[in-house]
């Protein structure tokens, strides 16, 4: 099944159109084929060396803990998706900065990034007064410099933008639990 996206994804770049036709759905799909637990193993943690942290902002560290409390203050799942997108977003742009273009897992890395620029695509439209007040707070601190810096792997940001992603898409998009 995945084939058949990484399919279209190649007709689209032969012919020069953008991710972003695919929908929300089909690109968080396409995420999830890209955190495979074999990707995120050999591109974050053993193109690393042994225990490298990165300095990440607190809100950077998205958990499914903190998905379920928001969630319990009825926070609508459309903000926490959108939440998620830039707490993911920013995990990757993080990873990429350290990396030099040669790097293995610079591709891989890479190509992250597109697909959550193309997802930010689907969310271009939203504006502060879409999400909930505690949402927008967050992507707020999210984009500032003067928060709590926490030392994290790599793996691991990757590793919780997958879990909070299923949490998040599965029910949405009627995914078959993985």
């Amino acid at each position: 099944m995945y084939q058949r996206y990484a399919a279209v994804l190649c007709v689209l770049a032969v012919l020069g159109l953008e991710v972003a036709a695919l929908g929300e759905c089909e690109l968080a799909r396409l995420l999830q084929e890209k955190l495979r637990y074999d990707m995120r193993l050999k591109y974050m943690k053993h193109n690393f060396p042994i225990n490298y942290t990165l300095r990440v902002q607190h809100e950077e560290v998205l958990r499914t803990a903190n998905v379920t409390r928001l969630r319990d203050g009825k926070v609508s799942e459309a903000s926490l998706r959108y939440l998620w997108f830039h707490a993911c977003s920013q995990a990757v742009l993080h990873i990429l900065e350290v990396l030099p273009e040669k790097h293995p897992s610079y591709g891989y890395t890479q190509e992250l990034s597109q697909l959550l620029d193309a997802l930010g695509m689907e969310y271009s439209g939203y504006r502060q007064s879409d999400v909930d007040a505690v949402v927008a707070d967050l992507v707020k601190q999210l984009h500032s410099s003067d928060s709590r810096l926490k030392a994290v792997r790599p793996k691991a940001l990757l590793d919780n933008c997958l879990k909070v992603l299923r949490m998040l898409f599965g029910a949405h998009c009627r995914w078959d639990s993985a």
